[in-house]
């Protein structure tokens, strides 16, 4: 694309002669494909001799050489590379290229060029440009439209109908027709004064900029896009966090925009964001009308069912969906699944906000502490927030005042249910049995759940225990380990004890809770 060039960092490599970089670029236009000797000696030659079939393995084999990077593989009498192609926009595409082959190729990707250009033109409505480019290709019909719509919304009214007269001329005169239907459709909008510039949704939350760790789940989201990808994990394990950070190192790959939506009405929420107010109707098959030909990048977090976000992908956007559960109806999602942070990556989260010296002052302590917390982004970046405002403290006060229930009552600190805030949101969306369960292993103290010992200590039949073993492990507050077993993490431990004195109280608010924020 363009002339056939290679870089490594920041120094040009010497591709060979004018064959050689045929050869490769036959290659690179198949990328990923494997390519017959035949197939690539009939796209690099129009009328080949007998010694094509040695000049193509040398040029192959020198390929090779200059460019390890490409991995070139042979393979049945074939070769296929893989590789990133760049297309720089200067000069013709494949310059100094010449066979029927290429001389195809230069047209796709010539109209290609100028359905990218005309792409950015349109977001960019600059009358300039537009003029510009319509000069340069004055029967193109689209730039025309764009030209028009960009005419009429710096208010130059006049300038635009015109414009629209002059090239229905012109296309009478050249080619014997009418405009098409996008230029009549903006005529007749300017005359009915209803054009209107296109919304460009920029709702992505900001990026936290102490965000950390997660590079294994990143680097896959960013495989994936713009597939759809979910993540999956339970409540304060930072979903929504990652959705962010993915979302804003791949937002200038989704140019039309980027939408943030939190709710069960997610198809009216993106037909909202770009500007159809009022939605009636099938609205999933109007965003998917409104979204055809376009890229956008689509967040859709806490989705709370399967059937909000199943008919709302579109060809070339993005979404990110973040869910406590994983809805493993949803064809064609990726799932990423979170959980706590690793060792390292909470104590570097630590320090970020507690301060490095404090938290390297008291290692040992910091690593009970963060255990505790079942290294988890929320409750971490809550308690070394509260640590961080008392200077005094130290990482040890706190871990012995952990030790130390206090019934408070009405009465709960707001740091404290600043911590729990993610726990007391999933307890409110648990049955009975499942509540009884969790509580029965706190009493226990029990880091691993046996489904046999779980049916003699909660009295319920195994039967009706495998399933709300399984529910519980479906919203993440216990893990499975093999069939039957189960791993209970210390945060949900430490709030079902805490929970124990007042399980049967009516008020789910009435709790007991450590004294630590005190």
């Amino acid at each position: 694309m363009g002339p056939v060039r290679a870089w490594r960092d920041d120094e040009e490599i010497g591709l060979g002669p004018r064959q050689q970089r045929a050869v490769l670029a036959a290659l690179l236009l198949n990328n990923g494909i494997r390519l017959s000797n035949d197939q690539l000696i009939g796209m690099v030659w129009d009328d080949p001799t007998p010694s094509a079939v040695m000049a193509l393995r040398t040029y192959v084999y020198k390929i090779r050489k200059t460019l390890p990077e490409l991995n070139l593989k042979s393979r049945d009498g074939g070769y296929t590379v893989r590789a990133e192609i760049v297309d720089d926009c200067r000069g013709e595409p494949l310059e100094g290229l010449r066979s029927a082959y290429f001389d195809a190729q230069r047209v796709r990707l010539g109209d290609h060029r100028l359905k990218a250009r005309e792409d950015c033109l349109e977001r960019e409505l600059d009358v300039l440009e537009l003029q510009q480019h319509v000069a340069a290709f004055p029967l193109r019909e689209r730039p025309r439209a764009l030209l028009m719509r960009a005419l009429y919304l710096e208010g130059r009214q006049g300038e635009a109908l015109d414009h629209y007269h002059r090239v229905r001329a012109l296309l009478n005169e050249e080619l014997g027709l009418e405009p098409g239907p996008e230029l009549r459709e903006v005529h007749a909008r300017i005359l009915g004064g209803d054009l209107t510039l296109p919304r460009r949704p920029e709702q992505l939350l900001p990026d936290l900029p102490d965000f950390t760790g997660r590079a294994e789940e990143i680097a896959q989201a960013l495989r994936t896009l713009p597939g759809t990808v979910g993540i999956t994990g339970m409540r304060g394990s930072g979903k929504t966090a990652l959705a962010t950070r993915i979302g804003h190192l791949v937002k200038g790959r989704f140019p039309d925009g980027q939408i943030f939506v939190r709710g069960r009405d997610v198809a009216g929420e993106l037909l909202r964001a770009v500007g159809v107010e009022n939605p009636v109707g099938d609205k999933a098959a109007l965003w998917r009308e409104k979204a055809r030909g376009k890229r956008f990048l689509v967040v859709v977090d806490d989705v709370q069912d399967a059937a909000s976000v199943r008919d709302l992908a579109t060809p070339g956007s993005a979404m990110i969906l973040t869910s406590v559960r994983r809805l493993n109806e949803l064809p064609g999602v990726t799932w990423l699944e979170i959980a706590g942070l690793t060792q390292r990556e909470a104590r570097e989260f630590f320090a970020k906000i507690l301060g490095p010296v404090r938290a390297d002052a008291e290692p040992e302590q910091a690593e009970v502490l963060l255990e505790r917390l079942s290294r988890l982004p929320h409750p971490i970046r809550v308690m070394g927030g509260r640590l961080a405002s008392r200077p005094h403290w130290t990482i040890g006060m706190v871990l012995l005042q952990m030790e130390r229930d206090s019934r408070l009552a009405d009465v709960v600190p707001p740091d404290c249910t600043a911590m729990l805030a993610p726990l007391i949101e999933a307890e409110k969306q648990l049955s009975a049995p499942e509540r009884h369960m969790l509580s029965c292993f706190a009493r226990q103290d029990a880091e691993v759940i046996d489904s046999h010992e779980a049916a003699r200590m909660s009295g319920a039949h195994p039967g009706e225990i495998e399933m709300v073993l399984e529910s519980l492990a479906g919203v993440h507050l216990i893990e499975p380990l093999v069939l039957g077993r189960y791993r209970l993490p210390r945060f949900v431990r430490f709030y079902f004890g805490l929970r124990l004195p007042t399980v049967a109280s009516p008020r789910p608010d009435q709790a007991v809770y450590t004294e630590i924020m005190l």
